[in-house]
């Protein structure tokens, strides 16, 4: 009887310990609260992404501050679930690229009733209170749209690949080239436009049935340099590379090396370090018990063959 009273009390007490070990580590591993910055993204950590993210880290490393980076690989449940564990650890601040405007809105206010500082940064959001780092979108769509309409011949036409719909920055990046070309330029055609998803497969897939369908294709414009790259490939596969002005936004690696061979016109240069370093400001003062409040305007820069070293 004694010895299964002992057996009972050592069970009993390797729950509770399991438990705490459970209870301290929390689900993102090491220290929770104040050393810490959860980075809830909607992507993975590369390009654009993980330029921003190297900044932001490197920046609270000299801090002895944790980054957590956390990928919710465009599932807006899975995101949701991500920012309620955030939320249950209390870090000090959580910074938020959200997947979708509204669907991440009650999960920003769940941190605004606990106090939590949110950042969001370079997508929008419909509600709560956050400090903003966002670039003008349509001004990418403007630079675009301003290359076009002074180098494009007279009568050309044009396709354009949308990023995704409903997405204020696919809204804006469209409107942005048409008020800057098609607007001040009637003689230039549309040909056709396309919700590409910010998809290479996609840019590839729409431009290899245009060029199919259409004899004459001056230029494709492209929301973001993956669909310009797609886009590329198809190009480049129907030899019709030749007088074919391509271009697209953010300034990737791949398509500076297109843009300085002479395969892309133009890319649109979304600055992620600027992003990093406008974030790392207002995590400063979130690091200081403050709840910034700040919406940090990150300006485009066009990028062409003519100042590529400047971007390198």
């Amino acid at each position: 009887m004694e010895s299964g009273k002992k057996n009972m009390l050592r069970a009993a007490a390797l729950m509770l310990s399991a438990a705490a070990i459970f209870s301290f580590s929390g689900c993102f591993g090491g220290d929770t609260g104040a050393n810490k910055v959860v980075f809830v993204s909607h992507t993975e950590a590369t390009d654009y992404t993980g330029k921003m993210v190297d900044v932001i880290k490197a920046h609270l490393d000299g801090q002895g501050v944790e980054l957590d980076f956390q990928n919710a690989n465009r599932d807006a449940n899975l995101q949701i679930d991500m920012m309620n564990e955030a939320i249950a650890a209390k870090p000090a601040a959580i910074v938020l690229l959200p997947v979708d405007a509204q669907a991440l809105v009650q999960s920003v206010e769940k941190a605004n009733e606990a106090n939590i500082p949110v950042i969001v940064a370079s997508r929008d959001l419909s509600g709560g209170k956050f400090a903003m780092v966002k670039s003008d979108e349509r001004q990418a769509g403007n630079l675009q749209g301003e290359y076009m309409a002074k180098h494009l011949p007279p009568n050309s036409t044009v396709v354009y690949l949308m990023g995704e719909s409903g997405q204020s920055s696919t809204e804006e990046r469209w409107l942005g080239f048409k008020e800057a070309c098609l607007d001040k330029r009637p003689d230039i055609k549309l040909l056709a436009r396309v919700d590409g998803a910010w998809n290479e497969a996609e840019g590839f897939k729409y431009m290899t049935l245009w060029l199919q369908l259409f004899p004459k294709i001056n230029a494709v414009v492209a929301a973001n340099d993956t669909m310009a790259l797609g886009a590329l490939q198809a190009v480049k596969s129907s030899g019709r590379l030749p007088g074919t002005l391509i271009t697209g936004v953010d300034a990737k690696d791949a398509a500076l090396k297109a843009v300085g061979a002479g395969e892309m016109a133009l890319t649109v240069k979304q600055d992620p370090v600027k992003a990093g370093e406008a974030i790392d400001q207002l995590l400063d003062s979130a690091l200081k018990g403050n709840i910034p409040t700040d919406n940090i305007k990150v300006p485009f820069a066009a990028v062409t063959r003519d100042n590529l070293a400047e971007f390198k």
